[in-house]
């Protein structure tokens, strides 16, 4: 059996989605398993022992009809007797319609039986998850293949033994001793502007980190993101500053990887590095932007030690008032309604259900 699993967009989404590729291996281990993705996503997937191939769909791609076509005719040479589109936009809703393919397999839109011979409906915003929405409806994607109840429902991300090393190095090189006392990594800039906490509240919490676990502290962010990664360094009082290593970043996703799997916890705004950090199992503490979808991404809550903050948790009237939309557009001013002093509670709390004794 040939199989293709199709999800494109975000790390996190494409992360999320290698549980059908794991699981299909697993009841199928003699079925070749494809996965198709944007190529800033690729790094996620290496070393999966659960995919044989990644092919990457660019932007040159997409963009161009006569690319695009060319490529949707390429995927057809490839005589697929499976696709399951996770994504399920335009472009992937053309590739599968031609894919010859005898299983076609995404959600139900109305529309989509055009494309789709097994059309699965999500399972409303409002049922009560334990995993999380995003995990409950890909699972979903494989009842078609699988009758069997499905347990391993979990990303995970593979890193190499050299991987492993050379962030340990890295953080030796930058004066952090594994053991000494905890390393957390702070997420201090969302995926979009909307999706990232105010950069002086940010400080605070890790003012508090730094105040009751004496941390070794450093930021997920990029070269580019200097100007921003400054300004929450600036907002830090002088004693926590001395406990950030500032110039101490990844090059690289899969090194990022690597540094992210020898933290004791990640602590910042929700999203990707979020998603890799439970895939990693590595605790983390999360703060949602107001409009982003909470059934959705609250994934693994169940577990001790991953623990995250929605506005709809604390102040579910307003979203009884205004809708998605609204709150998206007046994002600043629902992140102020986040109570800091209930936060900085709550991150108490989490540092004591991980073992860790206030100072």
């Amino acid at each position: 059996m040939k199989i293709i699993v199709i999800q494109q967009k975000r790390i996190g989404d494409v992360l999320t989605s290698t549980i059908l590729s794991n699981n299909l291996k697993k009841f199928y281990p003699n079925a070749s398993i494809d996965y198709m993705c944007y190529p800033n996503c690729v790094d996620v997937l290496k070393e999966n022992p659960n995919i044989d191939n990644v092919i990457q769909l660019s932007n040159e791609v997409r963009k161009s009809y006569p690319k695009l076509f060319k490529f949707i005719l390429d995927i057809r040479k490839q005589k697929y007797d499976v696709v399951i589109d996770a994504y399920s936009k335009l472009e992937t809703n053309l590739i599968t319609l031609f894919s010859g393919a005898k299983y076609k397999i995404s959600y139900d839109k109305g529309y989509s039986k055009i494309f789709y011979n097994h059309n699965l409906k999500r399972i409303p915003n409002s049922t009560k998850s334990d995993l999380g929405l995003a995990i409950d409806n890909r699972l979903l994607l494989l009842k078609p293949l699988i009758k069997e109840t499905i347990t391993d429902y979990k990303p995970k991300i593979f890193l190499t033994s050299k991987e492993i090393q050379e962030a340990q190095k890295l953080l030796s090189n930058h004066g952090i001793e594994i053991g000494k006392k905890p390393v957390i990594m702070f997420g201090i800039l969302g995926s979009e502007w909307y999706k990232t906490y105010p950069l002086e509240k940010m400080a605070q919490l890790i003012d508090y980190a730094v105040e009751k676990l004496d941390a070794d502290i450093f930021f997920n962010y990029i070269p580019s993101q200097l100007e921003e990664a400054q300004k929450v360094y600036d907002f830090c009082s002088e004693k926590t500053k001395k406990n950030i290593h500032f110039n101490l970043y990844a090059k690289g996703l899969r090194a990022f990887l690597g540094l992210l799997s020898q933290c004791d916890m990640l602590i910042g705004n929700e999203g990707g590095s979020v998603n890799m950090a439970k895939a990693l199992e590595v605790p983390t503490f999360s703060l949602f932007s107001p409009s982003v979808d909470k059934e959705t991404w609250q994934i693994f809550e169940n577990e001790k030690g991953n623990v995250s903050i929605h506005l709809k948790d604390l102040k579910p009237e307003i979203y009884k008032k205004y809708d998605e939309k609204y709150i998206k557009e007046h994002t600043f001013r629902y992140f102020d309604e986040y109570p800091i002093a209930l936060i900085l509670e709550k991150l108490g709390d989490y540092f004591k259900e991980l073992g860790y004794q206030k100072n």
